[in-house]
């Protein structure tokens, strides 16, 4: 009887989170996942399957939509990784001001994503942005950094990576930093050199760290829609459009129904990416 009461005793802590759980997740995907069946509006809806669904994967700019998406998230999350751990190790030497630049790298991270979206996408003007007046000094022509189909999905990225990379610096710093020293000392008594240092030491020994930041990165980059919208709209054409920017687009066009179908299919998306990439990151920790 004593045990029955202590458990009961030690769960009613957890109620209050389950509660707000329960109403701010649970109920609102299930709520979604009915909805996306419906074709709805803000007082009336009518039960109409999988037409939705249907409807949503014959969407005229859906396969560059899943294209962009994956570009976005492979280019965004790779670079967040290598710069980041890059930023880790230098702002972990003995250098006096590192307390000042870790503070500087972090603070973009702190910046609203739509006001980084609009002030970029004025630095990249094709006329008077800073950055191509900053290469007319070296000579180098303009170039239009969001309105050329080529490069503008790239320029997006970047501007997603100057944004993000100060996060994952700050879980390289946290994974270099909780290293033992012994095997520096090791090192350094084998006659090691900083190369060694880096790939023998930091790069297997911070795999927790690379591990968080590539999960984190990746389903950042899969689900990325406000930098995107506030930079380029999915333009110029559909050279930025991504799955969430198509399921805003139907939403701006009054198709509720049809763009919950859409965030439905994109939660999949994300589900079916990240548990294996989990998984699969998780095993190779386990095995070194």
């Amino acid at each position: 009887m004593n045990k029955v009461i202590k458990r009961t005793y030690s769960y009613t802590f957890l109620l209050p989170a389950a509660v707000i759980y329960l109403v701010i997740f649970i109920v609102p995907t299930v709520m979604s996942f009915f909805f996306s069946m419906t074709r709805w509006t803000l007082f009336d809806w009518k039960f109409i399957g999988f037409d939705n669904f249907v409807m949503f994967f014959e969407e005229a700019s859906l396969r560059i939509g899943f294209q962009n998406t994956l570009i976005y998230a492979v280019v965004t999350c790779a670079l967040k990784v290598v710069i980041g751990l890059l930023l880790g190790v230098f702002l972990t030497s003995k250098i006096r001001v590192r307390g000042y630049l870790r503070s500087v790298v972090f603070f973009p991270a702190l910046v609203s994503t739509i006001a980084v979206g609009i002030a970029f996408s004025k630095m990249m003007h094709p006329t008077y942005g800073l950055i191509n007046k900053a290469l007319a000094w070296f000579g180098i022509p303009a170039v239009d950094w969001l309105g050329n189909t080529d490069i503008a999905l790239l320029s997006v990225a970047l501007t997603d990576v100057w944004k993000g990379v100060g996060f994952a610096t700050v879980i390289f710093i946290a994974g270099i930093l909780s290293i033992p020293e012994e095997y520096y000392e090791a090192l350094q008594i084998d006659g090691g050199n900083s190369y060694n240092k880096f790939w023998h030491i930091i790069v297997p020994l911070s795999r927790p760290a690379t591990n968080t930041v590539i999960i984190f990165a990746f389903i950042g980059g899969l689900r990325s829609f406000d930098l995107i919208w506030s930079m380029t709209g999915g333009g110029p054409g559909f050279a930025t459009d991504v799955i969430a920017s198509i399921i805003y687009k139907q939403y701006q066009a009054g198709f509720y129904g049809l763009s919950t179908a859409g965030n439905v299919i994109l939660f999949v998306v994300v589900a079916l990416f990240a548990y294996p990439l989990q998984y699969f990151l998780n095993r190779r920790e386990v095995e070194l």
